[in-house]
């Protein structure tokens, strides 16, 4: 980006060993809602060893709050993540990455953070970074945006706060993309709230409205003249020069203009009840409409709180009357309400509402009414919820019937540590466990837990009488898939020898299946090669059966034990069968949560 600010003289670079960081923690902000810890893990675990990821989510909806934390294992690692990840351009929107402040107080501060604006459109937050990189350790860089299109300010939080001071120096008036930008300290939001509020409350400007079209200027000047000196006034016209009805007066103080409008509010001008008030910007008396109308909206929502009934599964045939007269018995009801498509000739939508003038009242005809007969069918009757309250519900209800999914997935594990033939994976999202130790029920990916020695271990049953055929070495997994595996010659079952110790067993090192790995080369790995050995090995054969989750049931799969992973790679069928059923299930997931929607 050619820009008039890079001809200033910048400073050189502060490299203060004290100020790097101490942990390997990122902060990856910008999120799209839809980015999950197994999309992440993707791309930062080709920088290195990924330790933990974690997407923030909502407590009860388990939505995405839009930003996440990277932990990786070495700080150098982190620092290339910052360097060459920072505003990677993820599902459509510019990912931001800086390190993790665990110290609220530097954040808090303000201090090195500066505020610019009058940027031009084009400037994103890699050319505000590039711009001002120049002057020092930038720690955030942010361009304030509304539906993907900048807004024309941004925010640049520095490392010292000297080089801060220099920035606003050497840019403040200087132009970016042709256009001059200012440059200045960025004051906290409170300040400037307080700040604004101090000079509304010293307006001089008043604004007039519902004023008589025969009204000229001269009148509605002898008409507000005597409060006070007036510096200027006007009626707004349309293009034909006829009045439209309101207008503007500045006085010269603001004990002027007070006065005018406690006394001019609210009476009479020619034919006319005008409105006298402070002048307010657009977007203020947006603001100012728009708490006034949650107000009221509270209001009226507190007020039918616990006595407003909520009626479906009802007939056709059922009309407010009838309504009425079958809940009637309970108390007074002040409203009785079946829901009609206007649409479709006015039939009813098979659900109502019911207002009782008590909470008593409704509560009894909640508890007599609920599962009773109306007209041949039987109705639900509950307490009437806010739509976002209701569904909210929905959500943690869907969670939970998930968990207790994956309680009985895992119960389905048999004692050898292999699925049973049921399906496994109802993984992928933040509160589904497709296996033990997966990530996901905690929205943790944990990419190195291993159990302590890799490969076999004493769990794990083998097939020793078949030691010297083709799949060898190799466990039962209660998977009913024998046609798979090509049986032993009988003469061979025949003069198997007794079954071998544990230790003869793991002395003997399996051949290599389909996969071409063996558990005997992997075990020379060390923990990051042999994961990302496995890795490529799980992308390349699951990408063959599916393309849409190819990385998700990657990471899935990762989380079982070595020797499990090599079955399954050996296995192509058991493999494929179980790949079709995590994607049943993550189907299923997500139109769960569309109709929860």
């Amino acid at each position: 980006m050619a820009t008039t600010a890079e001809t200033a003289a910048a400073p050189v670079v502060k490299d203060d060993a004290s100020n790097r960081p101490t942990t390997a923690s990122l902060y990856v902000g910008e999120l799209d809602p839809s980015v999950t810890e197994a999309v992440l893990f993707e791309i930062f675990n080709i920088i290195g060893p990924v330790d933990s990821i974690r997407v923030c989510r909502d407590a009860v909806t388990r939505r995405s709050l839009g930003y996440a934390y990277v932990n990786y294992h070495n700080i150098a690692d982190g620092e290339k993540a910052l360097e060459t990840l920072n505003y990677t351009n993820l599902k459509g929107k510019s990912i931001r990455i800086m390190w993790s402040q665990r110290d609220p107080s530097l954040r808090k501060s303000g201090e090195g953070n500066i505020f610019i604006k009058n940027l031009d459109a084009s400037i994103d937050d890699k050319a505000l970074f590039d711009t001002f990189s120049a002057f020092g350790k930038i720690l955030s860089c942010k361009i304030a945006t509304e539906n993907g299109v900048s807004k024309g300010y941004g925010f640049v939080h520095f490392e010292h706060s000297d080089d801060a001071e220099n920035a606003i120096k050497n840019v403040n008036g200087m132009l970016l993309n042709n256009k001059k930008v200012y440059v200045g300290h960025h004051i906290p939001k409170k300040e400037r709230d307080a700040k604004i509020e101090e000079l509304r409350n010293q307006y001089t400007n008043i604004y007039i409205k519902n004023i008589d079209e025969n009204i000229t200027d001269d009148q509605l000047r002898a008409a507000f003249e005597k409060f006070g000196k007036i510096t200027s006034l006007v009626i707004q016209k349309d293009d034909e020069g006829k009045s439209k009805g309101f207008g503007f007066i500045n006085y010269e103080t603001h004990d002027e203009a007070k006065k005018a409008v406690d006394e001019m509010n609210d009476t009479e001008l020619g034919s006319k009840k005008i409105y006298v008030s402070r002048a307010q910007k657009k977007n203020e008396r947006e603001e100012e409409l728009k708490k006034q109308y949650e107000k009221i909206r509270e209001e009226k929502l507190n007020k039918y709180q616990g006595v407003n009934l909520y009626i479906k599964n009802l007939d056709e045939s059922v009309t407010d009357e009838v309504l009425r007269e079958k809940f009637s018995p309970f108390g007074t009801i002040t409203s009785a309400k079946v829901m009609c498509d206007e649409k479709n000739e006015n039939k009813s939508r098979g659900f109502g509402f019911v207002c009782f003038s008590s909470p008593d009242e409704a509560t009894k005809a909640v508890a007599e009414m609920n599962g009773s007969n109306l007209n041949g069918k039987p109705i639900y009757v509950a307490l009437a919820q806010r739509k976002d309250v209701r569904k909210a519900q929905l959500e943690v209800q869907m969670n939970q019937r998930l968990q207790i999914r994956n309680m009985q997935a895992n119960q389905m594990m048999n004692n050898n540590g292999m699925y049973n033939n049921q399906q496994i994976f109802y993984g992928g999202m933040p509160h589904m466990n497709p296996g033990r130790n997966m990530y996901y029920q905690q929205g943790m990916i944990r990419p190195h837990q291993w159990n302590g020695q890799e490969g076999y271990n004493g769990q794990h049953q083998y097939r020793r009488n078949q030691r010297n055929g083709p799949r060898r070495g190799k466990y039962n997994n209660n998977n009913n898939n024998n046609q798979n595996q090509q049986a032993a010659p009988a003469q061979e079952q025949a003069a198997a020898p007794a079954p071998a110790t544990e230790t003869e067993t793991q002395v003997q090192q399996p051949t290599a299946g389909v996969s071409g790995i063996t558990e005997a080369e992997l075990s020379k790995l060390s923990p990051e090669e042999r994961r990302n050995k496995l890795g490529e090995a799980l992308f390349t054969a699951i990408s063959k059966i599916n393309q849409n989750y190819v990385g998700k049931i990657t990471g899935m799969l990762l989380e079982m034990k070595t020797n499990e992973i090599i079955t399954l790679l050996d296995n192509p069928d058991v493999l494929k069968q179980k790949v079709e059923e995590a994607v049943k299930a993550l189907d299923e997931f997500q139109q769960s949560q569309k109709n929860a929607q």
